[in-house]
């Protein structure tokens, strides 16, 4: 989360004396009521005036009704809602001008010079018009009269959240709608796949996107399609004899079934569209198939918003705000977007335009700048697509021995990361080995081929087999072996025994040659407690069980009322998820080892609910993580890690205080947030974390190739591959070392933890918010040659 720096200044009041003004306009997303619920609760909390605009620009013009006060309970039960509650029009009265002299004084007399637009590029668009000719209406307000009003609104200052299922709007990674799309299509996409491997049948599946592609990228790459077929890159001339081939190719390498995807704007290289009818009319006519076609439509924008959705929607309203509350007359016109995993302010003109240069490369044929104009997130995307289904494995090989293992508790997506990396390595002409059952089982490597993996990227928990049991103790057995298979590189997959056990086998090359081989390894577990990632595989699935549950349970309590439920989360000494499913259920408080609390903390909570309970809100939902793995050893560490304060004696404090005002309910998830199929956020990482891994070990193979064999013995020949702000990077586990604190399994400095104040003040928790952190205004477009520019991400 990117604050603003106000040195001296108290963050509750930096909005008095000010109005700000929320509408959601265009086509509705998932999300959408979690950017208005941050942005009112926020834009409250700073001391501000704040609206809703009912019915999107519409009800701008309109006025009266249309834009009413909005208070913290008004926002209160939205977050789990699909859709948008205060409602989005179409409106042309807005595209004339006297339309927008309309808005102007609806506005003006209500004292609201801040705006914030949640919508796509043609609703930022005509705000930024707005904002642009706001003088000039002014000057015809007061000409008619007007004057008062006019006089203390000099300018307007606008904000834009892009709210888009399509992400096609450049500038910014994700926008708010796209997580929760995906959703809905892979669940489709499992369910076909169970039925067309019954009947050996051959689907056809369009999703949205009439002019970007992200959604049938990314859907091809999550369920590991044959073809997709994208706006921006057509595919060559005679794709229908190629197309035939792969897809008879797959048959006769065993598969029962084959799946194309295929965006609603896709089209050829003359521009004609390529239908679902026409591709299935091919099959049929060519190959005989059995095949069906299914077009998904609206059902993709419905739904209740993801838990990727509803954190990123309160992240960008809460820095939505603080935007317009920083903004000078001379500030652009700004959309919060997000750049790997960081919040960034953009002048929205300039992510407009790159938008439209989308759409030009693309009419001019330019399709491989359309491809780098979406950005660097949707190029990498299509590259990865690419080698894992348009690239065959070549008939040389390079004579390398590549191991794949699986290491600590299952996850979901350890097994598309496995998929992803079996594949790129026969590509780059590997032997690849399966190690089962972690380090132990680096005894009986077998050989992993390209079609055992070949539906692993939809299934969770691990193939290969995971246990927790470190090298230490079987490292001359594991030398041994190594030399006995002839491994060259190890790809190790899973959470901190992963990190652990490859820096002691790092610490055992001093003593063991054979260990002085590359080593990759990729952060795979719920807990998201790795060292140098940002995110782990498998925690964005285990989340979205968190999140689903507290749903379910939210709906239990909301017949009864003053009702106050306590969830234990899985996480280790890691508070990851309690702190985002906090954020994402809309928790009242996340207990967590990191931020230590005492019993006056928790007292302070029950009163803070006694409070709310007397409000309009009547429910209440604490999340708590559990401190796991605490031995009988440990009593002198006990009281300050809080491990007194169980999940039992919360509960019991939580019902004895409340008694006559709430009662209490209690549960425990345990290892139900460990299982299930992946996310598509998960199987789409750990797909590029696989493929990469393996492209990254096949370099390093090369500078450590010494007189006929392979010696790595560098601190960068053993890497961790993570994602780290804007972009997956390798560090040294001898890095990597310093940052961690072994005795708790967590890093020493972990990025989420900047995320709790929003979660406590978008509760209603009169904390302060550490405004310590300034968020530049970046530039899309970069000043200098050709005239169609890049992405700077």
């Amino acid at each position: 989360m990117a604050n603003i720096n106000t040195a001296g200044v108290d963050p509750t009041k930096m909005g008095v004396g000010r109005a700000i003004a929320v509408l959601t306009s265009g086509g509705d997303a998932q999300g959408m009521n979690a950017a208005v619920r941050a942005t009112v609760r926020v834009g409250l909390y700073t001391g501000a005036k704040v609206f809703f605009v009912h019915e999107g620009y519409q009800g701008l013009v309109d006025g009266g009704d249309h834009i009413r006060p909005a208070t913290w309970e008004s926002v209160s039960m939205m977050l789990q809602l699909g859709g948008t509650v205060i409602g989005s029009a179409r409106c042309k009265d807005f595209q004339t001008r006297e339309g927008r002299l309309k808005a102007a004084f609806n506005l003006v007399k209500l004292g609201v010079t801040n705006l914030c637009v949640i919508g796509g590029d043609g609703s930022l668009t005509g705000a930024n018009m707005f904002r642009t000719e706001w003088s000039d209406l002014l000057k015809d307000l007061i000409s008619k009269g007007k004057q008062s009003e006019a006089k203390t609104s000099s300018h307007l200052n606008i904000v834009g959240m892009v709210g888009s299922i399509d992400n096609d709007f450049c500038g910014t990674d994700m926008t708010i709608g796209t997580d929760s799309a995906l959703h809905r299509i892979i669940e489709v996409v499992d369910s076909i796949t169970t039925t067309a491997q019954s009947h050996q049948r051959a689907f056809i599946l369009e999703v949205m996107g009439r002019h970007c592609g992200y959604l049938a990228l990314v859907t091809a790459l999550a369920c590991g399609a044959d073809w997709v077929f994208i706006p921006e890159m057509p595919p060559d001339d005679g794709w229908e004899d190629h197309l035939c081939r792969r897809l008879t190719e797959t048959r006769k390498a065993g598969s029962r079934l084959n799946v194309i995807i295929v965006a609603e704007g896709a089209i050829n290289k003359e521009g004609k569209p390529i239908t679902c009818d026409q591709l299935k009319d091919l099959v049929t006519k060519r190959l005989g198939y059995d095949t069906r076609a299914t077009t998904l439509g609206h059902v993709q924008r419905g739904g209740t918003p993801s838990a990727f959705d509803r954190v990123l929607g309160s992240r960008m309203g809460v820095e939505a705000v603080m935007a317009l509350l920083e903004a000078t007359p001379e500030t652009p016109a700004c959309v919060v977007s997000l750049s790997g995993n960081q919040a960034v302010r953009l002048p929205l003109m300039e992510c407009v335009q790159v938008t439209k240069d989308v759409t030009v490369a693309m009419n001019e044929g330019r399709f491989d700048d359309a491809v780098k104009l979406r950005g660097r997130s949707f190029e990498n995307n299509w590259n990865t697509y690419k080698l894992l289904a348009h690239v065959r494995p070549p008939e040389t090989k390079s004579n390398i021995n590549v191991a794949i293992l699986n290491v600590g508790a299952p996850c979901a997506g350890m097994n598309a990361a496995v998929r992803a990396a079996v594949r790129i390595g026969i590509i780059q002409g590997h032997n690849m080995l399966a190690v089962h059952d972690g380090f132990e089982g680096l005894a009986e490597e077998k050989p992993i081929t390209w079609n055992t993996v070949g539906d692993w990227t939809g299934k969770g928990g691990s193939e290969l087999g995971t246990k927790r049991v470190l090298p230490g103790k079987y490292m001359e057995e594991i030398s041994l072996n190594i030399a006995k298979y002839n491994i060259h590189a190890l790809v190790i997959i899973g959470g901190f025994e992963a990190f652990s056990g490859a820096l002691e086998m790092v610490q055992g090359r001093g003593k063991y040659e054979e260990l002085c081989i590359p080593m990759v390894i990729i952060p795979a577990t719920v807990s998201n407690n790795v060292p140098g990632s940002d995110f782990s595989i498998g925690a964005d699935t285990a989340l979205n069980t968190i999140t689903t549950t507290c749903d379910r349970i939210k709906q239990s309590a909301a017949g009864t009322k003053r009702r106050v439920f306590i969830i234990e989360t899985m996480g280790g000494y890691c508070g990851y998820l309690a702190t985002m499913a906090g954020l994402s259920a809309g928790a009242d408080a996340a207990y967590i080892y990191e931020e230590r609390f005492g019993i006056r903390d928790l007292e302070r909570n029950v009163e803070h609910l006694v409070e709310k309970m007397k409000t309009t809100v009547k429910r209440g939902l604490i999340l708590r993580f559990v401190i796991q793995h605490l031995s009988t050893n440990m009593s002198c560490r006990n009281e300050n890690c809080n491990s007194n304060y169980t999940t039992d004696f919360i509960f019991n404090l939580y019902s004895e205080e409340g008694k006559g005002v709430f009662d209490c309910r209690k549960n425990v998830l345990g290892h139900m947030q460990q299982g299930g199929t992946p996310t598509p956020f998960d199987r789409n990482f750990a797909t590029k974390m696989g493929a990469k891994a393996v492209l990254w070990l096949t370099e390093k193979l090369k500078e450590c190739y010494r007189h006929g064999r392979i010696f790595a013995n560098t601190p960068d020949s053993a890497c961790v591959l993570g994602m780290r702000k804007r972009g997956l990077v390798l560090q040294p586990l001898a890095e990597l070392k310093e940052e961690t604190d072994f005795e708790h399994r967590i890093p020493k400095n972990q990025w989420w933890l900047k995320l709790r104040p929003i979660m406590k003040i978008l509760a209603k928790y009169q904390i302060s918010l550490d405004t310590s952190e300034h968020a530049l205004m970046e530039h899309v477009i970069s000043k200098k040659p050709p005239v169609h520019m890049t992405l700077t991400k």
